[in-house]
């Protein structure tokens, strides 16, 4: 039975291991989530997927796994009655068992509640009859009944549920949508390069142990340099315009990118890279660092991050006075190789979804200066750029 979930997720793309599955037999085997769906389904998301983009995935294959479940012969067909009230004894009290049977039994159940969702036309509230909220019918909502179907209810209230009917609720953990602060942390979190320098003032661990037990055990202390991030980022953000459009998302990917490194320069520029950037996202005049200035600072060990929408005029990459803002003695064009010479780790994040991007001349031009290395701002994109910027 749980082989056939193991090949419906492998199929569905989820990278579900051999390994994997049998730790879910293993924790079957020992009793973990009996006779309970939503903790087997909890287990078994937990045991099966382990990258949380295939979450949503992995539940639309559960939901239809165990759906084929249902429909098979009814295995209590061939239990022993006297097995289930055995059974019953250790599950449910007197009172339980006593309103269950006055249901009908599960079946009773669910055949009652096909009556009543053709027979009931509206919203319903307290009760313990309709489908509803707040009541004590078997159906509905926020209520109880020790034997009901919850429907439209988030999470479960008095445990009592035979049923759950939950929401989806990973869809946005798939890799190819645009994705919140928590999940861009994840992403670059992969260009991180840690090493170990200076004083040795941390305590090692594994070392000391090592050392301990070589010395007949008396303890000896091992220290070694605290692990630091030596990964350099320069990140340049274009603002304003069209760009306006994506203020949210890049704030969260600059909150993001703030908290994973420690050497971390932001710079602003409108459009398109010219001989000036801003060191403040306001572009005045007093906080403008001449570009080359920029890049006889910051060597060519940094990786140079750049995230805009390229959504412009051609003229404004192609021609020398082409900036909307000021007259550029030459072309963003020339501007942008320049800082591709220098610096041959760099990627363009742009916020525009990918299948938007042929329709936009410029789009297409500054992804051919970025010989290719455009991304979108989505997980799968993070991850691309990183392992652009890591090669």
């Amino acid at each position: 039975m749980f082989l056939d979930l193991f090949f419906d997720l492998r199929a569905a793309g989820v990278p579900v291991t051999i390994g994997e599955y049998f730790a879910l037999a293993g924790a079957m085997e020992k009793g973990v989530a009996e006779y309970d769906v939503e903790q087997f389904y909890y287990l078994a998301r937990a045991s099966l997927c382990a990258d949380e983009r295939q979450l949503d995935r992995f539940d639309r294959v559960f939901a239809a796994w165990f759906e084929r479940m249902e429909a098979i012969e009814d295995p209590f067909q061939a239990v022993p009655p006297e097995w289930l009230e055995k059974m019953a004894d250790r599950f449910f009290t007197e009172e339980e068992k006593a309103k269950i049977r006055e249901m009908g039994g599960f079946r009773e159940l669910l055949e009652t509640l096909r009556k009543r969702l053709e027979e009931q036309g509206e919203r319903h509230e307290g009760g313990s009859k309709w489908i509803g909220t707040g009541g004590t019918s078997p159906y509905g909502a926020y209520g109880y009944n020790p034997a009901g179907i919850r429907i439209g209810q988030s999470g479960s209230r008095h445990r009592r549920a035979v049923k759950v009917w939950d929401r989806r609720e990973f869809r946005d953990f798939d890799g190819d949508v645009e994705l919140g602060t928590r999940q861009m942390k994840l992403a670059l979190r992969r260009l991180r390069k840690f090493t170990r320098e200076g004083a040795a003032d941390e305590l090692d661990l594994d070392a000391t142990i090592e050392r301990t037990a070589r010395n007949a055990g008396y303890l000896d202390l091992a220290h070694r340099p605290e692990r630091k991030n030596r990964v350099r980022v320069l990140l340049l953000l274009d603002v304003g315009g069209s760009m306006d459009d994506h203020v949210g998302l890049v704030e969260q990917l600059f909150s993001a990118a703030r908290s994973e490194f420690s050497s971390l320069e932001t710079f602003y520029f409108h459009n398109c890279l010219y001989e000036r950037v801003w060191r403040t996202n306001g572009r005045r005049r007093g906080g403008m660092l001449d570009t080359y200035e920029l890049m006889r600072t910051y060597g060519p060990d940094h990786r140079v991050v750049l995230v805009g929408d390229a959504s412009m005029g051609m003229y404004e990459i192609t021609e020398p006075g082409g900036s909307v803002e000021h007259w550029n003695e030459e072309s963003g064009q020339a501007w942008m190789l320049r800082l591709l010479r220098r610096y041959e780790r760099a990627a363009w994040i742009n916020p525009v979804r990918d299948d938007f991007w042929d329709y936009t001349g410029s789009i297409d031009l500054i992804r051919r200066l970025m010989g290719g290395r455009m991304y979108p701002l989505s997980l799968s994109g993070l991850e691309a750029a990183t392992a652009e910027l890591r090669s």
